[in-house]
């Protein structure tokens, strides 16, 4: 039975977990949920009302008027049409769309979704889960294909690559937006093949900060962001999402200055005008400097800290005290960047974007500004500061004597060596970079892989023990499963665990391949076996993924995307931050022992650095420009697709319009000379007196000039026979064995 139960949703399509109002009264919960169970009857889904947790409701919809869900899905199809999202145009039979072109669980899952959340002057309900009247609808959600989820799970785990077919299935499950995701990380996997075998040869053969594997990883990141590009114009041609994201859903919050008329189209038009967009997004400058004032004098006065106390303390408990500064950057720098993306997001509200989709790349480049300080200060700290002027700064770190100052014997143990006598940890820089390489993948993975499993089945174990120990001392209450019928009771069990899940989030994921990016391209020529933990950590990340959005989150609502957004320019970005600081880091490095200058700036030349920077740069705007020409020379299956569409399209036009024989090929004109007479024909048409007709019309005309003179031109033959004979005739005339005599000579 419970094999049974795992196989069937019940034909459910969603689910709307409703929390009653603690504050309001139960009198404004009752009229909410009136008003949520009337909206979705009015939009022509059927609803069955279950028990949730001790305060909340669940609400199953299914969409069992096919009729409506064929409208719906109809004009979805013609607006893709009409903005050349699709290229085929649909059929007009409405009732019978959903058979002649069937939907995939995502594309269903999606219109009653649009059934569900949009404005009710577009055909929905309008309920916005925990926003305006909407607040105590805490989550719209699908129900997981658990059949499909365990299929994913283990063929993934047997699998090194993942199959166009199986990009498909996604697509075809989660959405294309996730789908894109996966392809990306299936892409980045397949390209880490050829760094990782030639960082392992490095490593071995040549050592670090090689020059040679500074060039050949800034080429391999050229190729593959330009490679990536194309591969998403491929893939929205075969998704059927290109320009999607030109025609998203407005966002309930956009405040329009004023609504006008289309004159084309008839349409209503939300308008808010770009120069005050403009203006307000002026207000990302002083946010920038705000990231970089606040968290890079955290994540500097930590890093001071920490070299104060591990190369200048020589007192007790150092290796424990050696922990002081990374508990800091615990406590301090998630605190920061909280509040600066809580700032950011009110930033991004008040730029009021008419899509969700430019709502959520502005965040994004915000997000992003954040990232890179918290990602990056620190290795660029050891590089560029710690590396070259450690002698010259060193003598300053007495003012963090107080950390430790508790734990001194004497004041010589927190005394600050003189430049002369203070030599730096060499292995500073390969170390920072291991960390980032290994150690941080693996409790990256642990955090957001690992740890939530054993929380929620903490939590749920808790909660089983309160209960027994309620039931021991008689003040259990009864559960609400008690009440449940036995055919469903398994399957409400499994509902009510997926409501208390989390949304997945696919932007953190693209936020992590991103900033692992940034360090391939920009930092692993330290430590050549960069790629190679990259390799093996992206595996295993492919999966973990796939773990956690089957088993760890709610099943996410399916959206489309034609592209994995402003990540794509991120990385365009770190690509080419990565051919100056390579260059940087080689320069300063890659001479003797591959320890750098030892802390004494005078050992860099500085005219030197910057050239070698400068070549580098311009030498990679030459080769992206380069690999991006040929890119786009290649030609694929999709493209041909679409041109092929594309043409049949302006064809059945023509045809509809009884133009369809001006594009059938033919061999000749019907008309021509050739059909409508022959060489004797035409021969027999010149006699004596057409011939004297001609002269008396040559001698009366008035033409003169070079308009006579081309009318003479064009009488000198009077057929194509005439011409074809004086043509032989003139054939004959030649002696091309005298001219080949000529040449020769």
């Amino acid at each position: 039975m419970a094999h049974k139960t795992l196989q069937t949703n019940f034909d459910v399509d969603y689910v709307i977990s409703y929390r009653m109002p603690k504050d309001e009264g139960k009198e404004a919960g009752i009229t909410q949920f009136r008003k949520l169970i009337r909206a979705l009857a009015e939009t022509g889904l059927t609803t069955e009302v279950r028990r949730g947790d001790e305060t909340s409701l669940l609400v199953f919809i299914k969409a069992s008027d096919e009729k409506i869900l064929a409208d719906v899905v109809h004009r979805s199809r013609i607006k893709d049409w009409l903005h050349g999202v699709r290229q085929i145009q649909p059929s007009n039979d409405v009732a019978n769309i959903l058979t002649s072109e069937p939907l995939t669980d995502a594309e269903r899952l999606r219109h009653i979704h649009h059934m569900i959340c949009c404005p009710r002057e577009e055909g929905g309900a309008g309920i916005t889960p925990k926003h305006g009247e909407w607040k105590n609808v805490e989550a719209v959600f699908p129900l997981h294909d658990h059949v499909k989820n365990k299929k994913w799970l283990t063929e993934f785990t047997r699998k090194t690559f993942l199959t166009p077919d199986d990009l498909d299935e996604i697509r075809n499950t989660v959405g294309e937006k996730i789908a894109y995701y996966y392809a990306f990380l299936q892409s980045y996997f397949s390209f880490m093949i050829f760094p990782a075998a030639f960082g392992f040869s490095c490593w071995v053969l040549l050592g670090n900060f090689s020059p040679i594997y500074a060039i050949v990883n800034g080429l391999w990141c050229v190729v593959f962001v330009e490679y990536w590009k194309r591969q998403e114009q491929e893939l929205a041609i075969r998704w059927n999402v290109k320009n999607v994201s030109l025609i998203e859903d407005k966002r309930r919050e956009f405040a329009p200055e004023k609504v006008t008329t289309d004159p084309v189209t008839g349409e209503q038009i939300w308008f808010f005008p770009a120069k005050k967009r403009l203006q307000r997004q002026l207000l990302q400058l002083p946010l920038a400097a705000l990231c970089v004032v606040g968290l890079g004098a955290i994540i500097c006065t930590c890093y001071a800290i920490e070299i104060f106390i591990s190369e200048v303390y020589d007192g007790p408990l150092k290796s424990i005290l050696v922990f002081l500064p990374t508990i800091l950057l615990t406590l301090a720098v998630p605190t920061m960047s909280n509040f600066l993306t809580g700032f950011a997001e009110k930033l991004t509200y008040y730029e009021n974007y008419e899509t969700q989709d430019a709502h959520d790349k502005a965040m994004v480049s915000k997000v992003f500004v954040i990232n890179f300080i918290t990602s990056y200060t620190a290795i660029f700290l050891t590089s560029f500061v710690y590396v070259p002027f450690a002698s010259i700064l060193v003598p300053y770190l007495d003012v963090f004597s107080m950390t430790v100052r508790p734990f001194a014997e004497n004041e010589k143990q927190l005394q600050t060596p003189s430049p002369a006598t203070f030599s730096i940890n060499p292995n500073r820089l390969r170390n920072q970079m291991i960390y980032f390489a290994v150690t941080a993948q693996v409790v990256n993975f642990a955090m957001e892989t690992v740890m939530p499993v054993v929380t929620q089945r903490g939590t749920k174990k808790f909660k089983e023990m309160q209960s027994q120990r309620a039931e021991k001392h008689g003040g259990a209450t009864p559960s609400v499963a008690d009440h449940d019928p036995p055919e469903e009771k398994e399957f409400l069990a499994r509902v009510r665990e997926e409501a208390a899940l989390p949304d997945y989030d696919v932007t953190s994921d693209l936020r992590e391949m991103c900033i692992q990016f940034g360090y391939l391209s920009c930092f692993s020529v330290i430590w050549p076996l960069t790629p190679v933990s990259y390799f093996i950590n992206n595996w295993i990340e492919l999966r973990g993924d796939t773990f956690k959005l089957a088993v760890e989150c709610r099943r996410p609502n399916p959206a489309r995307a034609d592209s994995i957004g402003p990540w794509l320019d991120s990385l365009e970005f770190l690509a080419w931050l990565g051919s100056i600081t390579s260059a940087a880091l080689v320069y300063m490095f890659s001479g003797g022992d591959g320890h750098g200058p030892d802390g004494r700036p005078h050992q860099i030349k500085l005219w030197a650095l910057l050239l070698s920077v400068f070549l580098s740069e311009h030498i990679f705007l030459v080769v992206r420009v380069l690999v991006r020409t040929a890119i786009s020379k290649l030609d694929s299956a999709a493209m041909r697709k679409e041109r092929s569409e594309r043409f049949m399209v302006r064809r059945k036009y023509l045809e509809d319009a009884g133009l369809g024989h001006a594009v059938k090929p033919i061999a000749s004109p019907p008309n021509s000379p050739l059909k409508t007479e022959s060489g004797e024909q035409a021969f027999a048409s010149i006699t004596r007196q057409s011939l004297e007709e001609d002269a008396r019309n040559q001698s009366t005309s008035t033409s003169g000039g070079v308009e006579g003179a081309t009318e003479r031109f064009w009488l000198r033959q009077r057929s194509w026979a005439e011409s074809e004979r004086v043509g032989l005739g003139m054939i004959e005339l030649m002696d091309l064995g005298t001219e080949k005599a000529k040449k020769a000579q």
